[in-house]
């Protein structure tokens, strides 16, 4: 009997240490998991400050990078600007034959044109003061099927500027050759004015007075008020908020300068077959003001 107890003890003893064993294992388990809980809770929390760090420097990347496009933007426009300014006594002329320089040089070609088309000029102004003519080209090119045109740069402004607005009213003649004069601007700014192409003929059509302003400024005239527009994004925004015009004058922009801005204005449109104005008289049709504020 005591031998029977005394196994039954020893048994219960072993049990104990067995249990206490897998006790301390699984404590010991637990700890670890607990470990390891808090090492992911930490790296998480690491993750996250690093991708808020991250994310505000993104943020302030992006503001830099707007304010780098701003200064660009800006500057390109000031370049353009400059530019403009820098030719605004420049006169283009197209079209002129260029068998008449072999007879007489650009300079009288220029001074017999403004005789033949606006004499009145020269009587206001006296002698033309030119400070240099030339064609676009210095080397002649016997490929071209089409005269070079011709550079003047004009010492007064103000005649510059008569001479084409006599060239606005009525085509200019030299020896029985109609020619045309414009304007001397950049590239970028001749891309913008031909936006305006479509809905400048339309807003003729309509009475609005269109004109066109330094650099590619829209202005109409309507009810007594001047309207002025930048883009032809701003002209589209107009006129949707004016159901009278917007029945008669439907604007769907395309791309814009990377697509010249060509605008689909008024469905079923068609070119006149006998415009008042060519393109290129449209384009350079300048008047060098201050800007306005839409409907001043």
């Amino acid at each position: 009997m005591k031998d029977e107890v005394k196994e039954m003890k020893d048994e219960v003893k072993r049990m104990k240490d067995d249990l206490q064993r897998k006790s301390d294992q699984k404590e010991k388990d637990d700890q670890k998991a607990r470990d390891e809980i808090q090492s992911l809770r930490i790296r998480i929390q690491q993750l996250e400050s690093s991708d808020l760090t991250r994310q505000q420097d993104t943020i302030k990347q992006n503001k830099k990078n707007e304010k780098i496009e701003e200064n660009v933007k800006h500057f390109i426009h000031k370049t353009d600007d400059l530019e403009n300014r820098s030719r605004r006594d420049n006169l283009r002329i197209i079209v002129l034959p260029e068998d008449h320089d072999k007879r007489k040089s650009l300079d009288i070609i220029l001074e017999e044109i403004i005789q033949e088309n606006c004499s009145e000029i020269l009587e206001q102004e006296g002698k033309v003061e030119i400070e240099r003519i030339h064609r676009s080209s210095p080397v002649f090119n016997p490929q071209l099927t089409t005269p070079r045109n011709v550079i003047a740069k004009f010492k007064n402004n103000q005649m510059k500027e008569k001479i084409l607005q006599a060239a606005k009213k009525k085509p200019f003649r030299y020896h029985g050759n109609t020619m045309r004069l414009t304007e001397v601007l950049d590239a970028s700014t001749l891309k913008d004015r031909k936006a305006w192409n479509k809905i400048f003929r339309k807003a003729r059509e309509l009475g609005l007075q269109p004109r066109i302003k330094y650099p590619s400024k829209l202005t109409i005239f309507l009810q007594g008020k001047v309207c002025s527009f930048n883009t032809t994004e701003e002209f589209q925004a107009f006129i949707n908020k004016r159901p009278d015009l917007n029945r008669k004058c439907d604007v769907q922009p395309q791309n814009s300068r990377e697509s010249s801005k060509e605008l689909q204005c008024c469905k079923g449109f068609q070119k006149p077959s006998n415009p008042t104005y060519t393109q290129e008289e449209i384009i350079s049709s300048t008047i060098y003001s201050s800007h306005h504020p839409v409907c001043s």
